[in-house]
């Protein structure tokens, strides 16, 4: 007669496997053409930005009136905040979003920590974003276009990561704030709306003084 078997032990919590976070479809397809949008737009001025330091006097295909002008904001200091161009930045970080969309796409799931990786990068982004629009606006008084393609990509990019890691778990809420969560996913397009709308007023305020003269 044999002796059965022995039972095997609970594993620790220290054995079991990590959780994972996966995404909606509509989630991944978002980080996935907003990445493709912000790259394409950092390639551009990647792309305008040599060809101007080759020769000083290049006028890039988006110089278009005194205002609408790429050149004049490629000159600028605040086009190097951390002493190389800014779109090196937009080149490595939406390659990035672009891989972790195709990802997603394809059924990966990632880790909390990866998810808050992301949203960092995402908050870093927006706030470089407003401090670009905030420089542009008022203090090189000119603006990009594919620098606004960039800001047009990094505000769902950011907040729509935002209501993924609220509403999945990867940052916690608590029980009170659980409701104004729901009601945020519920009309989740009303933000980004009404960003669109601000930076738009806050143009046409700021340029007024020449678009009135298109008029």
């Amino acid at each position: 007669m044999t002796a059965p078997a022995p039972l095997a032990s609970p594993a620790s919590p220290a054995q079991l496997p990590a959780r994972t976070y996966g995404a909606s479809r509509p989630f991944a397809w978002l980080l996935l053409v907003g990445g493709a949008l912000g790259l394409f737009a950092s390639a551009v001025l990647t792309l305008d930005k040599l060809r101007l330091l080759e020769d000083p006097s290049y006028v890039p295909s988006c110089n278009i009136n005194p205002i609408i002008s790429c050149g004049s904001i490629m000159r600028s200091d605040q086009a190097e905040a951390f002493g190389f161009p800014n779109s090196l930045l937009g080149l490595a970080g939406f390659a990035v979003v672009i891989a972790i969309g195709a990802g997603l796409l394809a059924g990966a799931s990632f880790r909390r920590w990866f998810w808050l990786g992301l949203q960092a990068g995402t908050v870093f982004g927006i706030g470089f974003v407003t401090w670009l629009m905030y420089q542009a606006l008022y203090r090189i008084n000119a603006l990009c276009p594919y620098c606004m393609v960039v800001w047009a990509a990094m505000i769902p990019l950011f907040w729509y990561t935002t209501l993924h890691n609220l509403r999945s778990g990867v940052i916690p809420v608590g029980r009170r704030l659980r409701p104004v969560v729901r009601e945020l996913a519920r009309y989740h397009w009303t933000v980004p709306a009404l960003w669109y709308a601000v930076v738009a007023l806050l143009v046409l305020n700021r340029f007024w003084y020449y678009w009135s003269t298109l008029l």
